[in-house]
């Protein structure tokens, strides 16, 4: 790391005594706009102390690089991660070094372009499924809960890709185990002093009922596909037969419970974020979907859409890509700082915490014309290849980069092209959609639309 003698201090707001109320409300209650505003008032790098408490945020893509990429062994995953734990074990998300590097070769294999292009039947298959259970509605002028119905579709698209095996009979059981789950996950986000989970309040009782629910489903698919000792072709498979390179063991079935739990949560959920601010934006922007259709209906006429097919949906990955711009399910991560620091001639101390959000990096005025305006054609070939690669990461970036991006993008594209050919879909006049950023970046009263056959 860089001598950090002469260095500055950053900028950013002053503490406020005896106690900094504004500042922590502030940033507990509407840390989207806080940290816009914040980047806004003082620059790319902001610096944010209560007490002895010291983290930064940062804005520029430059800045992004220097941690996630460039000097990342300096920037690991912050503890505050460890609250996960107790959902998804020692995963992907929540491990560090050797532990990660060791699970993220065995894990790589399963992610591979071909393996992720097979599941792009069973995509469509599970889309088609949702349509139908749409009729109702279409005909009768029902409203939906559009982010509900993403949820559902792609539970069971993560199941199916999981799994192989219909495990409907355990839909609404680990649904629910879910559920709990993101609950105990955001309520934990909310409130970083709150009561360890041995101490048996109800809210904690229920979420480790849940818990051992989501387990009895789990370890019985791993212990049935261990038995049989055949490979299904379906992530589970390759978890049970990938064997470290340099050491020629395989996964315990923790192990393996542990990566079941992170991929259900983590690859069902930002999904259907990014898809359910997609439709929202599409209602509001009737020439975008206008243009979506056109190209569904050129590329498709009319036929179910296939992996071969995305190549030609341009429009539609680019109507997917800035609506992840807009409203990117995953929306800040943060880091430790290990060692002494500089970034953008600022000194960044040890032991601090690093912030970055996508949310905000995602609208630099240098960088995005029109920072809030919903534009696909930013993501025009041209376009992206005249802008810094850390303007717009969405699935983060350098090594901890989302191992399941492929297989997400893959899913959203065959879902949209699927959906427009069926149905139009519109927001209900008047009603109140704000992103909520917990955990991911949710809508926070859902999205409730008329459904209307194309």
């Amino acid at each position: 790391m860089t001598t950090t003698t002469n260095l500055k201090t950053a900028p950013g707001p002053r503490q406020r005594w005896p106690l900094p109320y504004g500042m922590i409300a502030e940033m507990r209650h509407r840390p989207l706009r806080y940290y816009l505003e914040m980047a806004r008032q003082y620059g790319d790098v902001v610096r944010f102390q209560i007490g002895s408490y010291v983290w930064h945020l940062l804005r520029h893509p430059d800045h992004v690089k220097h941690v996630l990429q460039d000097h990342q062994k300096n920037y690991p995953r912050s503890r505050s991660f460890n609250f996960m734990r107790p959902v998804i074990g020692d995963g992907l998300v929540t491990t560090e070094g050797d532990a990660w590097r060791s699970q993220r070769r065995l894990i790589q294999p399963a992610f591979g372009r071909q393996r992720v292009a097979a599941f792009g039947a069973m995509m469509t298959t599970a889309a088609a499924g949702m349509l139908k259970r749409w009729q109702t509605a279409a005909v009768n002028g029902q409203p939906l809960d559009v982010a509900a119905e993403m949820m559902r579709l792609t539970l069971e698209i993560v199941g199916r890709a999981l799994f192989t095996t219909d495990i409907s009979g355990e839909a609404d059981e680990l649904g629910h185990a879910l559920y709990v789950a993101m609950e105990y996950i955001n309520h934990r986000m909310n409130h970083p002093f709150a009561l360890p989970l041995n101490v048996p309040t109800p809210f904690h009782l229920r979420f480790r009922k849940a818990m051992k629910a989501m387990d009895r489903v789990v370890y019985a698919l791993i212990g049935e596909r261990r038995r049989q000792s055949a490979d299904a072709g379906d992530l589970l498979s390759m978890l049970l037969s990938a064997r470290d390179e340099e050491t020629g063991q395989g996964m315990t079935d923790v192990q393996v419970r542990d990566q079941v739990r992170t991929f259900i949560l983590a690859g069902h959920e930002t999904t259907a974020m990014a898809l359910s601010w997609t439709w929202y934006l599409l209602s509001l922007h009737p020439e975008a979907d206008r243009q979506l259709r056109v190209e569904v209906a050129d590329v498709l006429g009319g036929r179910t859409p296939t992996v071969q097919d995305l190549p030609r949906l341009k429009y539609t990955k680019m109507v997917i890509e800035e609506s992840m711009r807009l409203y990117p399910p995953v929306w800040a991560a943060s880091r430790d700082v290990i060692a002494d620091d500089e970034i953008g001639g600022y000194h960044i101390p040890a032991k601090s915490l690093m912030i970055v959000s996508q949310y905000v990096t995602h609208r630099h005025p240098d960088f995005w014309e029109n920072p809030e305006g919903f534009d696909p054609e930013r993501f025009t070939p041209e376009r992206v290849a005249g802008r810094p690669r850390y303007t717009y990461f969405p699935f983060l970036g350098g090594p901890h980069q989302c191992i399941g991006n492929d297989f997400a993008m893959m899913e959203a594209q065959l879902i949209v092209a699927s959906v427009v050919q069926a149905y139009r879909l519109h927001l209900l006049p008047g009603y109140p959609v704000e992103p909520d950023p917990i955990f991911t970046l949710r809508p926070r009263h859902g999205v409730m639309m008329t459904v209307h056959h194309s």
